[in-house]
């Protein structure tokens, strides 16, 4: 399974994220920012890649100025790979 991590500038912002994720019935958390998106406040909202079009949504329906981008977090033979889209 495929997770992208949602990044933002600001904490605040991330967890209001989640916050509009999880009103929809959709899974969302807070993870650590890989150090490979090199930008963000250090925490991250994870979530399910087939939700990627409810979350695109949420950051253009705005109030997400701190918003940097999602990655796609993939894991292959016990490594880790993280590629911004």
């Amino acid at each position: 399974m495929k997770t992208v991590i949602a990044v933002f500038r600001s904490k605040t912002e991330t967890f209001k994220f989640i916050e509009y994720m999880m009103a929809l019935g959709l899974e969302a958390s807070a993870v650590s920012t890989p150090k490979e998106a090199h930008v963000g406040c250090g925490i991250s909202a994870k979530f399910n890649y087939d939700r990627l079009s409810v979350a695109t949504k949420i950051i253009r329906s705005g109030g997400f100025s701190a918003f940097k981008g999602f990655y796609v977090i993939t894991k292959r033979a016990g490594r880790t790979s993280t590629t911004k889209i």
